[in-house]
C-alpha cells in the first residue's frame, strides 16, 4: 500500500493506494475508500493471476462405504505395544467391560476391555506378539 500527501486548492489529502486491478484503483482518501478509474497507459501486473479449474469428482468419490456387518464385535489395539497376558480363550461367554488381555505399550501394562458382550470366537495374537494400533485382537460373536 502506497502512501501519497496532495494538497488540493489549499487542502491537505492522505492517500492511500490499497491496489489496483486493471484500471480501477482503490484509494482511501482521509478514511474513505473510492474507486477511480485509470485513465491513459495501464501498466500489466508482473505477479500473474491465479486460475484455477473448478474440482471434478470421479465417480463415487466423496461417498461413504458402509462395510458388511458380520456381527462379529472385534477388540482392536488400542496403541502399539506386546501382549503379556491373555485372559480368555475360544468359546468364553465374555460380558461389556471385561478384561480380555493384558498388553505392554509405552512402559505400562494395559488392560484390554471389550465393550460388547457376547462369545469370543477368535483370538489373533498370542503372549509375546507385537502389535500395531488399530490391529484385531479378539473376535467376539
Amino acid at each position: 500500500m502506497k502512501k501519497y500527501k496532495f494538497t488540493i486548492s489549499g487542502n491537505d489529502y492522505d492517500v492511500h493506494l490499497k491496489d489496483i486491478e486493471d484500471n480501477v484503483a482503490e484509494l482511501d482518501v482521509n478514511g474513505t475508500i473510492y474507486e477511480v478509474e485509470i485513465h491513459g497507459e495501464v501498466k500489466t501486473s508482473k505477479t500473474p493471476k491465479l486460475i484455477r479449474k473448478p474440482v471434478e469428482k470421479m465417480p463415487g468419490e466423496g461417498q461413504i462405504k458402509k462395510s458388511e456387518s458380520t456381527g462379529k464385535h472385534k477388540v482392536t489395539a488400542p496403541l502399539p505395544g506386546t501382549i503379556l497376558k491373555i485372559n480368555v480363550s475360544v468359546g468364553d461367554v465374555v460380558t461389556e467391560g471385561q478384561n480380555l488381555m493384558v498388553m505392554e505399550a509405552m512402559k505400562m501394562e494395559n488392560q484390554v476391555q471389550t465393550t460388547k458382550a457376547g462369545e469370543v470366537t477368535a483370538i489373533k495374537v498370542g503372549v509375546g506378539d507385537s502389535v500395531l494400533q488399530d490391529d484385531v485382537l479378539i473376535e467376539i460373536g
